[in-house]
């Protein structure tokens, strides 16, 4: 079903165009921008402000690093591989147990030691990057699923995106991981969007592909149940990030671990609009209301107070009622 563009405005929907040049180009220094385009400057900035993130084993610059790469992942029983400046969720390989020379991805595909190698070459050479420059790849442990999230995410693990405007959290989704989506928690490659209200952490709506689901399309789990619990302690690691890059809007990915809790997995100063699908919301009307305000709070969690009280969601616009089971990170 098509709709106009005066209907989205309506709706509050805040378009591409208007996000780039109003809210991008306005409040983000591009010259900030490396510290989230580099997912290893993040992790390291992160250490600097005391936000945990996933722990980093390797890194790799050189395609001679790789020769002998069996060597640095003999003690590793699982992990995961990335490109420092990768995009979209390419190039990350998700390796959860290997043997015998072979890798089982989180999908159940099976590597060989050459594959892995080629695959952090091709990493290296810039295949992953937008602009195809020469990257650096980059090992490290993987998140420990919470078993409160089973039947929630398929063949991997699911995260946060929370969008962060002058350090106001403003709206939330959780992603959840699909068969389609290879066990990735990446919307535009089938995983589902769960949007979350900013005040609770419940679930409001569920999309895969930008059409609304009810239950996960592999397990059947219903999506109505979600509940995460916990939910102003992440608005704050989330909050905690605008000082940290002195990014004015950017989008905070933070994955729950069972063991350590939220971790800050990464950074994106271009964060994609596909939350509002998954909220039923439009973003324009939170950022309206935030560029009214003359003056930002200096503490997070003053911020974090604020956008719980204007962003919370009517209960009579809550598209998941009652949720029956509560997800609360451990810590």
């Amino acid at each position: 079903m098509w709709i106009s563009p005066l209907q989205l405005a309506r709706l509050g929907i805040q378009g591409m165009n208007g996000r780039n040049l109003a809210i991008i180009g306005r409040y983000n220094d591009r010259r900030l921008f490396p510290l989230v385009d580099d997912k290893l400057q993040t992790k390291l900035l992160a250490r600097e402000h005391g936000i945990p993130t996933p722990h980093l084993r390797f890194v790799f610059r050189q395609q001679h690093e790789i020769r002998n790469l069996e060597k640095y992942l003999a003690d590793l029983p699982s992990f995961a591989i990335k490109p420092a400046r990768g995009s979209g969720g390419k190039g990350i390989l998700i390796i959860r147990r290997h043997g015998q020379g072979k890798f089982i991805k989180s999908s159940g595909g099976i590597l060989d030691l050459p594959a892995l190698r080629r695959h952090l070459s091709n990493i290296l050479a810039g295949l992953f990057t937008l602009s195809g420059a020469p990257d650096a790849a980059f090992i490290e442990d993987l998140i420990e699923l919470d078993s409160r999230f089973a039947g929630y995410s398929h063949e991997g693990i699911p995260d946060l995106r929370i969008i962060v405007f002058r350090g106001y959290p403003i709206m939330a989704m959780l992603r959840l991981a699909t068969h389609a989506s290879d066990g990735k928690a990446n919307l535009h490659q089938g995983a589902v969007g769960v949007g979350l209200d900013l005040a609770t952490g419940r679930a409001l709506k569920a999309i895969q592909f930008n059409r609304p689901v009810q239950v996960h399309p592999d397990t059947g789990r219903p999506l109505r149940e979600l509940h995460i619990d916990g939910w102003r302690d992440i608005l704050l690691l989330a909050a905690r990030c605008y000082e940290m890059t002195g990014l004015g809007y950017l989008g905070a990915d933070i994955v729950l671990d069972g063991v350590r809790g939220p971790l800050l997995l990464e950074l994106n100063a271009r964060p994609g609009l596909a939350i509002q699908a998954a909220n039923g919301q439009g973003l324009r009307p939170r950022l309206g209301h935030l560029e009214t305000r003359a003056a930002v709070p200096c503490m997070p969690e003053e911020r974090v107070l604020y956008a719980i009280k204007a962003f919370a969601v009517p209960l009579q616009q809550k598209r998941f009622d009652r949720p029956s089971v509560s997800l609360q990170p451990s810590v």
